[in-house]
């Protein structure tokens, strides 16, 4: 296997949210998992390997939502297993990541991230696309009915396009992370930014529609964060 961010390895982990079916996700984003050429799995998140048909090549966690026998199993066949401990300051998903960065990665998809019991963990694992260690890296929060990525435009550096490329209908949320949005502008979606702010509050930049296969974004000033839904889930 070839590493190296200049060769864009593409990461995939496995966080312990909701699990999403494998037919679901190809339906809703064809070649989700094109390309990709190391697995992480997120304490529990393991479980979902078996479903989706891939193997895990790395775990990570402090092993509270797996059992021990599986965890065996998984040491077994060779995968890489780092335990930690308890009293950490990150979280399972968050140590994935920084696992993945480690190999190498160059883009990064998190599977499982979304969903499960607990609010804190879900908002927890939304927040990691602002993750420092993930500057400059493209990565994204993927289940059957949402795609989340985060585009990060700072104050004074230049303005940031992001592609929208997809179905036409699919509905594309744009929502501002932090304080808000210097400026957004937007090509493609029913409901036009003209180079906008965006301010933290006001539910402006929900449910947009994809009318043309190539839209885009343009963001100044600021952390936008793109939710794209299929559009079969409706508005």
């Amino acid at each position: 296997m070839t590493t190296g961010r200049a060769t864009g390895l593409h990461a995939l982990v496995l966080a312990d949210g909701d699990r999403p079916a494998g037919a679901a996700l190809d339906a809703a984003w064809p070649g989700w998992d094109h390309d990709v050429a190391l697995v992480v799995a997120a304490d529990g998140g393991a479980r979902l390997a078996a479903d989706l048909g891939l193997a895990i090549d790395r775990w990570v966690g402090d092993g509270d939502s797996i059992p021990p026998e599986d965890l065996a199993a998984l040491e077994e066949r060779g995968v890489t297993v780092r335990r930690a401990s308890p009293d950490k300051d990150e979280s399972d998903s968050e140590l994935a990541v920084l696992e993945a960065m480690a190999a190498g990665a160059g883009r990064i998809t998190i599977l499982g991230a979304l969903g499960g019991r607990r609010l804190d963990h879900l908002l927890a694992n939304v927040a990691l696309l602002a993750h420092p260690a993930l500057a400059g890296i493209p990565a994204r929060l993927l289940d059957e009915r949402s795609r989340l990525s985060l585009v990060d435009a700072p104050i004074g550096g230049p303005v940031q396009r992001r592609d929208l490329a997809g179905r036409v209908g699919d509905l594309v949320s744009l929502l501002p992370w932090g304080a808000g949005i210097g400026r957004v502008r937007t090509s493609g979606l029913r409901y036009p930014l003209r180079d906008e702010p965006l301010p933290a509050g006001p539910a402006r930049g929900l449910s947009n529609v994809r009318v043309a296969p190539d839209a885009w974004i343009d963001v100044r000033g600021g952390r936008l964060l793109v939710i794209e839904s299929p559009a079969t889930l409706g508005p």
